[in-house]
């Protein structure tokens, strides 16, 4: 499937007479991937969806420039904001953060023992899987603590500004940031060939962190093991909501505001959707075929 993917995505890469421009993709046009109009079809007020190739932009379809609430997709931005201050020696990965025993590590992995919201932990640092929007709050408040600013300021400095992208980290540090299709475009490119950190930094983001814990996907339930890296989740079996054709390399996050990111390294595709309407069921049989068929067509396959 690899070699069929890449030939797709070289014969959708080159430029030709008839490809769309990207001012016409800022007023809403389709370009590149014709399985992206399933998006036409959906029960939602917005919608928008694109698909980058490891070399450059594939293909985009609905208004690029809308901002939208990132809800949890707003994680791998704040992991990857955090990971830029370990390595300009801000924080530590394996220092204390958290409750007694935690450390930014166990936050950025969700084994810290916090539950989804409050500070109370319900278990010990690494002993369970268990999704946490508090953590993220924890983390956000021990890099403000040691970089000595807000967190959103440094998430400005470390990742929007170096990007060139209008993503607003203002809000809650794992729920509220706000970007658009462009924007996280722009990021699953950082996710290929990072510029901010470090090859070796990518690879420990998107490794198993503590292996072998059980887990609750939010919304999707219980998976024996539910792994994880830094901030992302890792590609789940039985297949969830990145669908079944993508590799056990695949990475990324979805959120509650109906919004998803997912990288594959084996074929070199990342595919972004982002709407208005709240995660739902609509969203388990929506987003799997759309991802399926993303990487049918790219395979050649797609009809």
């Amino acid at each position: 499937m690899s070699r069929l993917v890449s030939r797709g995505l070289q014969a959708l890469c080159r430029a030709g007479p008839g490809e769309a421009p990207l001012s016409a993709a800022r007023a809403g046009s389709s370009t590149g991937v014709r399985a992206l109009r399933q998006i036409d079809e959906w029960p939602v007020p917005f919608a928008a969806a694109g698909v980058r190739a490891r070399e450059g932009r594939v293909g985009r379809h609905g208004d690029a420039t809308r901002a939208v609430r990132l809800a949890s997709v707003s994680k791998p931005v704040a992991a990857l904001a955090i990971l830029v201050a370990a390595e300009e020696g801000v924080v530590d990965l394996d220092e204390a953060a958290g409750p007694s025993g935690s450390t930014v590590r166990h936050l950025l992995a969700h084994t810290s023992g916090l539950p989804f919201e409050g500070r109370e932990p319900i278990a010990l640092p690494g002993r369970r899987r268990i999704y946490s929007n508090e953590g993220f709050r924890v983390l956000a408040g021990h890099l403000e603590t040691a970089a000595e600013m807000p967190f959103a300021d440094y998430v400005r400095a470390a990742v929007c500004e170096p990007l060139g992208i209008g993503l607003d980290p203002s809000g809650d540090p794992g729920s509220g940031m706000h970007a658009s299709l462009e924007d996280l475009l722009v990021l699953a490119k950082e996710f290929f060939a990072p510029t901010l950190v470090a090859d070796e930094t990518l690879a420990e983001m998107t490794s198993v962190q503590f292996p072998g814990l059980s887990g609750v996907l939010p919304d999707w339930g219980r998976f024996d093991p539910l792994d994880w890296g830094l901030g992302v989740q890792l590609n789940t079996r039985p297949p969830s909501w990145m669908g079944e054709r993508t590799s056990t390399r695949a990475f990324g996050h979805f959120g509650g505001s109906g919004t998803f990111l997912w990288v594959d390294p084996e074929p070199g595709v990342a595919c972004v959707v982002l709407t208005t309407r709240e995660f739902g069921d609509w969203a388990k049989e929506a987003w799997p075929a759309l991802s399926d068929a993303v990487l049918s067509e790219l395979a050649g396959e797609y009809r």
